[in-house]
């Protein structure tokens, strides 16, 4: 036993090791609707490529008009807009049964960890910053907090108010795929926040 578990802590670095270097890759680029990488199956284990229709980003666009005439309204149509986007791009990539949290999901195809759902959440807001949608924040990279290693450690997207400089979680991870984002101050999400009625873990 104590051989196959020291087995299993050599192994779980290289993984994850290389799992990042496509997260990394990943978040390096420039996406646009036409084409961009979606992660799935653990810190970008699987990237496919994924093109959006004109009229499936118009449906984006939509959200934004009538323009936000506040940070605090942006945020609550961003929340929205990456419900929109898991819900449009899922069936494209079979993660359309994507469940909240990590764990206790392996019946189900297409999971998502949070380095998934920080990676994509991050593409999401890029691409709407490019299209001119987001008036009063600026995205950032993204974060994470806590935990020794891989063992409790958890990432979220991250936006910042660009008249205060305050920064705000955009966490898709907490719920099932398709429902409005988490968005809060970083502040209060750094020190261990969870919504009281999510089954994510």
């Amino acid at each position: 036993m104590r051989r196959s578990l020291f087995s299993l802590l050599l192994f779980f670095p290289l993984v994850a090791l290389a799992d990042a270097q496509a997260m990394t890759r990943v978040l390096k680029e420039t996406p646009a609707p036409q084409q961009f990488s979606f992660c799935w199956g653990g810190t970008c284990a699987e990237v496919v490529r994924v093109h959006l229709g004109a009229e499936e980003w118009a449906q984006v666009r939509d959200l934004f008009d009538p323009a936000p005439d506040s940070a605090e309204q942006e945020r609550t149509v961003v929340s929205q807009a990456i419900g929109l986007l898991e819900r449009i791009v899922g069936p494209k990539t079979g993660t359309a049964g994507d469940r909240a949290g990590t764990f206790g999901n392996g019946a189900w195809p297409g999971q998502l960890d949070c380095n998934d759902e920080a990676t994509n959440t991050t593409t999401y807001l890029r691409m709407m910053q490019h299209d001119g949608l987001l008036k009063f924040h600026q995205v950032l990279d993204t974060t994470t907090r806590g935990g020794f290693l891989i063992f409790g450690r958890h990432s979220s997207a991250v936006i910042a108010e660009r008249a205060s400089g305050e920064r705000y979680a955009v966490d898709s991870w907490f719920y099932d795929n398709g429902q409005p984002a988490v968005v809060l101050p970083l502040k209060l999400w750094s020190g261990g926040w969870r919504p009281a009625d999510s089954s994510a873990h």
